[in-house]
């Protein structure tokens, strides 16, 4: 934990250092950016309730706040290098918080694909021109491909064998996977009417159309997520961004806002983890059981 808290930190002080060399004529207006401070919010406990309807497909009844303690403290494993972490975090904490190891290990993963194929999906309405066609199909086959094993009995049960061979998990229910991915749109369009605001929350002299923003943000952050060493989708998002943004507010404008909403991000999820920390549920839960 300490270690993730120091890599949090140092990227904090980096990308608010490179925020404040940044030349260009910021007009900060305190409503629109505590707006999209909120929205983030909320699109954070969308994400979780989509997650909590995966696993009530397979049975898992799992409370909100252990739900949000899991997952907010696994997303901190995004900013230690390699992709790796925050699904093995989520696996971990979801166990702790009473899930049943198989279906926390493969909602784990079958969540990441989830991700993918909405963030694309959503890229392809809102701005179907900002990436090859040949790209955003393929990211949506191999997405929907992973849900279909989780849907397709034979290949649910031999993957619910290979994660419980005492147990197996059964097939996901269509009605599990349609309602977690609809929700995950749902944030992914959230997240871009929090990118949107938060552009009009620093910038007075151009303008970023809604439906835009939210292509330009979901499209770099599906960059940042298939950068594998990149952690946290560091530089890799941030750069997608300012080249999305630059016909838009300018070369100085599409950095400040790619950095400013790099922070943004950084400081609301360690925001959350930290809260979830201080009211972790799941522990007490622990605690309470009879022996």
């Amino acid at each position: 934990m300490l270690l993730v808290l120091a890599l949090i930190a140092r990227s904090i002080a980096r990308n608010w250092a490179a925020f404040q060399s940044v030349h260009v004529t910021l007009e900060p207006k305190v409503g629109w950016l505590a707006a999209s401070v909120l929205v983030v919010v909320l699109t954070y406990a969308i994400q979780i309730e989509s997650w909590r309807r995966m696993l009530a497909g397979w049975g898992q009844h799992l409370p909100y706040t252990s739900a949000a303690w899991a997952w907010t403290l696994s997303n901190l494993g995004r900013y230690i290098p390699g992709k790796v972490w925050s699904v093995a975090g989520l696996v971990v904490l979801a166990e702790r918080a009473g899930v049943r190891r198989s279906a926390a290990a493969v909602s784990a993963f079958a969540m990441q694909a989830v991700v993918l194929g909405t963030g694309v999906m959503l890229v392809a309405i809102a701005t179907p021109h900002a990436a090859a066609p040949i790209l955003l199909g393929g990211a949506v086959v191999a997405a929907l491909a992973l849900i279909g094993v989780l849907a397709w009995p034979r290949s649910a049960q031999w993957l619910g064998a290979l994660a419980d061979s005492k147990v197996p998990l059964p097939p996901l229910p269509l009605s599990a996977i349609l309602a977690s991915s609809a929700l995950m749109l749902l944030s992914w369009a959230t997240f871009g009417v929090s990118f949107w605001m938060l552009v009009r929350g620093l910038i007075s002299t151009g303008t970023v159309p809604l439906p835009a923003a939210m292509g330009m943000f979901a499209l770099g952050y599906v960059m940042g997520l298939i950068a594998v060493i990149a952690p946290g989708g560091l530089g890799v998002r941030d750069l997608a961004l300012v080249g999305f943004l630059t016909p838009l507010l300018g070369s100085g404008g599409a950095l400040a806002v790619s950095l400013a909403s790099r922070v943004q991000l950084t400081l609301t999820e360690a925001g959350s983890a930290g809260s979830a920390l201080l009211l972790n549920p799941a522990e007490k839960e622990t605690r309470d059981r009879p022996n």
